[in-house]
């Protein structure tokens, strides 16, 4: 591990209320239950009227500093990670303002005025980096101080779309500090991987223009993707970032894979990150020992593929941003591969070595939709809560995380836990930030979604910041059209 312990020490979550469950969803749309129960998950959260996210992330900011007695005049840097910003100038110094004016009405001091304010923007991945940023800080300049990344993102797709039942919104705020008490992370053992990918999954500005805020302040913000393509990019950078890791730290894949316990990996919806960590074990396997390759071998045979065309294909190098134009009719940058990763999946080995270790925190994550930033923190926060409620011993064990953002790049971290994490996780609230849910009806779902009005929300905001107003004059002597106002509810 580093020779300076760096890492998280505490963990916040703030989801809205409002909850479209996706039974209820697949009978209002037409959709297949047990399919997207399968491949997606149960349920997920939708923002409120007076919700953005910078009111999503300055609540989970609060909660963190009140859940851990965090003193605010030793925060020097603050991030942000996010892809739903709505503002091109200012980012991360909008929640510090907000959470300033908080602290101060309570009688707190505010953030250090010398505290850093950096936004991260890389489509899901934009949290991680901003993680990054803060051990960074602490490891140079900011030696000694504490750090907060909040994660907050709005996932939003149009009705009838593939994407529509995978979305989600919500926070996740980390305190990362010298010494953590949760978990140290190892940057210096990490892998990266990144590559231009054009049409995997982007969010042009162009999209912006002609909308009608008139009845609500809301910026639709959907986006433009390709979903099969997007799977083939997810699996492709997942891979290359592994291969950096292995190489870093001279460990053969295989060996390495099988000792982990616990995985825990971006997640758009339920299947992704199955299908990630299932093609990086077949990968592993061809690079194996001959008892490895035979296993491999087996499922080559059920599929009825030569185990040799299955290696050759694994050592190519596929120009996946070849595979970007409206003439493919293929995604698949390893068609091979995926055809035995399906009969992969019907075997008892695929439940030891995929499932079991994608298992903690993530029957939780089958309730939250897809949080862009926050989704891989949410899952690392679900998954410390389960273990301290089921007792289980953690000290010292190796958890590996992989971050994802589409366009693409990919961030494969060791996390060492602390013996001091259960202290921490009592501390994090996953649970409770979940209990309170208003259900939506199709009505309600449709006007929220659309920017609408929404009638019969029996919902009152307490300990969280909502938008009052947004700006709308355009005036020679002054501006401030389209800039939101917040407050916050004690």
């Amino acid at each position: 591990m580093n020779e300076k312990s760096i890492g998280i020490s505490g963990l916040s979550v703030y989801v809205p209320p409002y909850r479209v469950w996706l039974e209820d969803w697949c009978k209002w749309t037409g959709n297949h239950w047990p399919r997207v129960r399968e491949v997606v998950g149960r349920s997920f959260r939708v923002r409120g009227p007076q919700q953005s996210v910078y009111t999503m992330a300055a609540t989970a900011v609060m909660r963190l500093i009140r859940q851990y007695d965090i003193d605010p005049s030793r925060v020097k840097f603050l991030g942000l990670g996010t892809e739903s910003s709505t503002d091109n100038s200012a980012g991360a110094i909008i929640v510090k303002g907000m959470v300033d004016r908080a602290l101060v009405t309570q009688g707190k001091p505010p953030i250090a005025r010398s505290c850093e304010v950096p936004e991260f923007k890389h489509a899901c991945l934009g949290g991680v980096y901003g993680m990054k940023g803060a051990l960074r800080h602490l490891a140079l300049d900011g030696a000694g101080g504490l750090a907060i990344v909040v994660c907050a993102d709005i996932a939003e797709y149009a009705r009838g779309s593939s994407g529509e039942p995978t979305q989600g919104a919500g926070a996740i705020a980390m305190l990362i500090e010298e010494n953590p008490t949760l978990a140290e992370v190892d940057l210096i053992r990490s892998g990266s991987a990144s590559d231009y990918r054009i049409i995997d999954f982007r969010k042009p500005m162009l999209r912006f223009c002609g909308q009608d805020r008139s009845e609500s302040h809301q910026v639709q913000d959907f986006p433009v993707f390709n979903g099969k393509y997007s799977t083939t990019c997810y699996v492709d950078e997942t891979l290359h970032a592994l291969n950096d890791m292995y190489a870093k730290r001279g460990v053969k894949a295989i060996d390495y894979l099988r000792s982990l316990k616990t995985v825990f990996m971006h997640r758009p919806y339920r299947r992704m990150p199955e299908t990630g960590w299932a093609v990086a074990y077949l990968f592993a396997l061809g690079n194996g020992s001959a008892e490895d390759q035979a296993e491999l071998a087996s499922y080559c045979y059920e599929a009825g593929i030569e185990p040799e065309a299955l290696l050759a294909e694994m050592l190519s190098k596929p120009e996946v941003v070849a595979l970007a134009n409206p003439e493919q009719l293929n995604y698949e940058a390893y068609p091979m591969t995926m055809a035995v990763f399906r009969v992969f999946r019907a075997s008892r080995r695929y439940s030891r070595e995929i499932l079991d270790k994608l298992a903690l925190g993530s029957d939780m994550m089958l309730d939250l939709g897809n949080l862009y930033t926050a989704a891989l923190p949410a899952w690392l926060a679900a998954g410390f809560e389960q273990a301290l409620d089921e007792g289980r011993e953690l000290d010292g064990e190796e958890l590996l995380t992989l971050g994802y953002g589409s366009g693409d790049a990919a961030e494969v971290i060791p996390f060492f836990v602390s013996n001091r994490w259960r202290e921490a996780t009592s501390r994090i609230g996953f649970s409770a930030a979940m209990e309170l849910a208003v259900d939506l009806t199709a009505a309600q779902y449709e006007a929220l979604h659309d920017g609408r009005r929404a009638t019969g929300l029996e919902y009152l905001p307490r300990h969280e910041f909502v938008i009052d107003k947004v700006g709308r004059t355009d005036q020679r002597q002054f501006q401030d059209l389209g800039i939101e106002y917040y407050r916050y509810v004690g």
